[in-house]
């Protein structure tokens, strides 16, 4: 290592890697401090159950990647499925999301001249979208787009879906996009998640990465090195005053790990404001090694990477209202991939791995495996006669694997207006802190979770502006 570093980096997950490579680009020296054994926080792949299974522990539907400028120069190998999307039906049918709009929209009946005046604009313009909703406020440079937008996404998703939709399988279809958001579905600004989330699909694709999403860091760690940056693993920082001689500090922290590493830094209506920040729901993630693909009623879900679990509209709003209540549904929302059908890298010949998991509230040490592999077989009957093993995560292991996943929450923070607003704090610049060293650019700042980067480059650039100058 240097003597002395422009920035230190705390945290090698997507936004720390991307903040990394946006200050190195910008011919500043940084090094990246990793705790764990291998870079990527929530980008990592591992053999979980058995040798020549390869499962991502956390993220894998790269949504947002193919669409983001940022990771053009770093030549992700991604794998596109035939459908981004199936959302499967008790009768035995399912709904696709198909790549083109009008693919999509003649499945939709009555709804597919409605489905088509709301998603195509966004999706023709899905490249002037992004940087209004991923990059930080300012005067937005296409208004009449955004207000296409924002009026109808900041309603409530199950009234949004209600008014503009009158079939069961749009309504279903809008429903489980917009619980990504990790969200009661009756609350405001939910309708946004569900614009988003089908428009990134349309014109991204939802791709896999090939061999697992480890191989996304791989190419990140690359590109930084290729620009003189350096990253260390094992690393594990337990104080800044610990760190190397530096101008300044990047925490790809949440503000329960940031108040962990930096406690006395900041004056106590900052730091007070930090351990009052709120999180969303958990998740309890699984994973399984299976003797062959998923036997979905619908062969139709075998086109797509992500498969929706949870029937109609209503039944998947009151899965979500029970979790935002505390409680644990018996019949969970559940996000299942099947990186397998397209990615045969991942699992030895002939053999198949997936992964799924449901929203609980925050903290939950309950397991839920019985419930989420009775939703599968619900649409998949004889799916436990395929599985070989399984693992099963609660949101409170899943902390533990990744810390800044604080109670299970993968979102880095909660998702609702006020979270996205206030994101760690309200500030015209959340990634500054009161001390002119520290900047934030974890999820906990805008635009929050997911796999975009948006998070880091936003802070390197208040960096630049700044204390980098």
């Amino acid at each position: 290592m240097r003597e002395r570093y422009d920035a230190v980096v705390v945290g090698s997950g997507p936004n720390g890697l991307a903040a990394a490579i946006t200050l190195a680009e910008a011919g500043r020296s940084v090094v990246v401090l990793e705790a764990a054994r291998r870079p990527g926080g929530g980008l990592r792949t591992e053999e979980l159950l058995e040798p020549g299974f390869r499962h991502d522990v956390c993220s894998t539907i790269m949504s947002l990647p193919p669409l983001t400028p940022f990771f053009d120069p770093l030549r992700l190998d991604l794998v596109s499925p035939a459908a981004p999307l199936a959302h499967p039906l008790d009768d035995g049918t399912a709904v696709l999301l198909e790549r083109r709009v009008e693919q999509t929209a003649a499945r939709l009946r009555a709804d597919a001249s409605r489905y088509l005046r709301v998603m195509k604009p966004l999706v023709s313009r899905i490249r002037d979208l992004l940087p209004t909703v991923l990059e930080p406020p300012r005067l937005p440079r296409h208004p009449f787009l955004l207000a296409r937008f924002g009026l109808p996404g900041l309603l409530p998703a199950v009234s949004m879906a209600s008014v503009l939709f009158g079939e069961r399988e749009t309504r279903a279809l809008v429903a489980g996009a917009a619980a990504h958001s990790l969200l009661a579905l009756d609350e405001v600004g939910t309708g946004a998640f569900a614009l988003l989330m089908l428009a990134s699909a349309h014109a991204g694709g939802w791709p896999v990465a090939r061999g697992g999403s480890a191989s996304v860091a791989d190419a990140m760690v690359r590109g930084l090195k290729e620009l003189g940056g350096e990253i260390e693993c094992d690393h594990l920082v337990t104080a800044v005053e610990d760190l190397p001689p530096h101008r300044a500090v990047l925490l790809d922290l949440v503000p329960k790990g940031i108040l962990e590493i930096a406690p006395h830094r900041f004056p106590p209506a900052y730091r007070h404001r930090l351990e009052a920040y709120r999180h969303g729901p958990g998740a309890f993630k699984m994973d399984w090694t299976l003797n062959g693909p998923i036997p979905w009623r619908s062969a139709e879900c075998l086109r797509a990477a992500t498969v929706h679990l949870g029937g109609t509209m209503e039944e998947i709003a009151e899965s979500e209202l029970q979790v935002a209540r505390g409680q644990h549904p018996a019949r969970p929302f559940v996000l299942l991939t099947q990186p397998t059908l397209f990615d045969p890298s991942r699992a030895p010949d002939g053999k198949h791995v997936a992964w799924a998991y449901c929203h609980v509230p925050n903290g939950s040490d309950v397991d839920m495996t019985k419930a989420i592999e009775d939703q599968v077989e619900r649409f998949a009957p004889g799916f436990r006669d395929q599985i070989r093993l399984r693992s099963a995560w609660t949101a409170r292991r899943l902390e533990s694997e990744e810390p800044n996943c604080v109670g299970g929450d993968v979102m880095g923070g909660r998702m609702d207006l006020r979270g996205l607003i206030a994101r760690p704090v309200l500030s015209i610049n959340p990634y500054a802190t009161p001390d002119p060293e520290l900047f934030i650019c974890s999820a906990a700042t805008p635009p929050g979770g997911g796999v975009h980067g948006m998070c880091g480059i936003n802070a390197a650039r208040a960096a630049l502006k700044s204390r980098l100058r």
